[in-house]
């Protein structure tokens, strides 16, 4: 089995693709060794000492690292503990942990409004269909959480999450895509 890597626009997060699905469905962020305790793979990677955040994929692993670790020291451990977890065919996450359920992407949404729901069903299209895609090409995702006087709130996942160009992606890049599909939309903010 060869696993792949693709560098991210974070330099802190590399792109692991094991050349077979990996959620198949929706995306898992483990942000803190606590939140790995559901996935085996994720727990082993937070393990090292060394990385700071595991994102899933519909196909990828997106691991980030901690300032000051070095990748030259970290991608090999990293590549073994995937390679052992995808070879063995192991779960994704623990037995009975609800973890590997799908949670739907607005769970946490707020500031929705009914009167609205026109202009969120637009936001949230334009997401899935020309944000999302992009971002997971980079290691990432970037979800819908909210929708308020004219403001999207959006949270940064994976790769994006800590990107030193994230701020720029989101004001010039989705900032302006929402505004001119939507004209209702004055600011994006990351939450």
């Amino acid at each position: 089995m060869l696993i792949e890597t693709e560098l991210t626009p974070n330099p802190a997060t590399i792109k692991f693709l094991p050349g077979q699905a990996v959620m198949g469905d929706g995306t898992r962020d483990f942000a803190t060794p606590e939140e790995a305790e559901a996935s085996p793979l994720a727990n082993a990677l937070f393990g090292l000492g060394d990385v700071t955040g595991v994102f899933f994929g519909g196909n990828f692993v997106s691991v980030t690292i901690a300032p000051g670790s070095e990748w030259r020291d970290v991608k090999p451990d990293i590549l073994s503990i995937l390679l052992e977890h995808f070879s063995a065919n192991m779960p994704l996450f623990a037995p009975g942990s609800a973890a590997g359920i799908a949670v739907p992407l607005d769970d946490d949404a707020f500031g929705d409004d009914p009167e609205d729901a026109e202009i969120v069903a637009q936001i949230r299209d334009l997401i899935d269909t020309r944000v999302r895609p992009a971002v997971a090409n980079d290691g990432g995702d970037i979800v819908y959480r909210g929708f308020d006087k004219g403001t999207v709130f959006l949270k940064m996942q994976g790769a994006c999450a800590g990107c030193p160009s994230s701020s720029a992606t989101l004001k010039n890049g989705i900032e302006q895509l929402l505004k001119h599909y939507v004209p209702e939309v004055t600011e994006v903010r990351a939450v």
